[in-house]
C-alpha cells in the first residue's frame, strides 16, 4: 500500500483490512479469488477531461460509458489517461492498481452511483497482490466523492483473463458509444 494512503487512513483512524492474494490484473479476477461480489469490488479508471485528470470509481462488473461522461462533463474532450500519465500521477503505485483515493494525489474523485449504496467496498491499493476492504462510508468520508451515474454495459468475462493486451489494458474495460472493448 502506498505510504501516502496508509498514513492518511491511519491518521483518520479508518478501519481497513488488507487481503493478500496471488497477483491479479483485473478487478473481476480479484473478486472471484476473494469470493466477493463484483458489485463490491471497485475498479479505478483515470481519465483526462480537457486538461485535468480525474479519478472514476465503479464496480468491477461494469464498463465505463465515455458517452455518459462526456455529457456529464459537458465536453467531448474525455479520454483514458495513458500509462505514462498514470505513472506520473501515481509514482508509488503499479499501473492498473491505482487506489480510489485520487484526492490524496490532487485529483477529484467520481464514484458511480451503483457503488455508493454498498456497505463495504474492496479495491486494489498500489499493487496487484493486495486488496483493501473497508466500509463505503469510511471511504466516502475520506474522499468526499462526487456521485454520478457513468457505468456502461456489464463487462464480459474473458477466459483466463487474457485479451492479448497489456496488463494495463486488461485491467480496464471501456464502452465507447455502445461497443465494449
Amino acid at each position: 500500500m502506498p505510504s501516502t494512503v496508509k498514513a492518511r487512513l491511519d491518521r483518520e483512524h479508518i478501519h481497513y483490512d488488507i487481503l493478500p492474494h496471488a497477483p491479479a490484473f483485473r478487478a473481476q479476477q480479484i473478486a472471484r479469488t476473494l469470493h466477493v461480489s463484483e458489485q463490491q469490488m471497485a475498479k479505478v479508471v483515470i481519465l483526462k477531461v480537457k486538461k485535468q485528470f480525474v479519478t472514476t470509481v465503479l464496480p468491477a462488473r461494469w464498463s465505463v460509458d465515455l458517452h455518459s461522461l462526456r455529457e456529464m462533463f459537458g465536453t467531448h474532450h474525455v479520454r483514458l489517461a495513458t500509462e505514462q500519465e498514470i505513472r506520473a500521477l501515481f509514482p508509488d503505485c503499479e499501473v492498473g492498481a491505482i487506489p480510489p483515493f485520487g484526492n490524496l494525489y490532487g485529483l477529484p474523485v467520481y464514484v458511480d452511483r451503483s457503488l455508493a449504496g454498498d456497505r463495504e467496498i474492496f479495491f486494489e491499493c498500489g499493487n496487484h497482490s493486495e486488496t483493501i476492504r473497508m466500509r463505503y462510508w469510511d471511504f466516502a468520508a475520506l474522499v468526499f466523492p462526487i456521485v454520478a451515474e457513468f457505468h456502461g454495459a456489464p463487462v464480459t468475462p474473458v477466459a483466463g483473463g487474457k485479451t492479448g493486451a497489456s496488463q494495463f489494458q486488461r485491467s480496464i474495460h471501456i464502452q465507447r458509444e455502445g461497443v465494449s472493448t
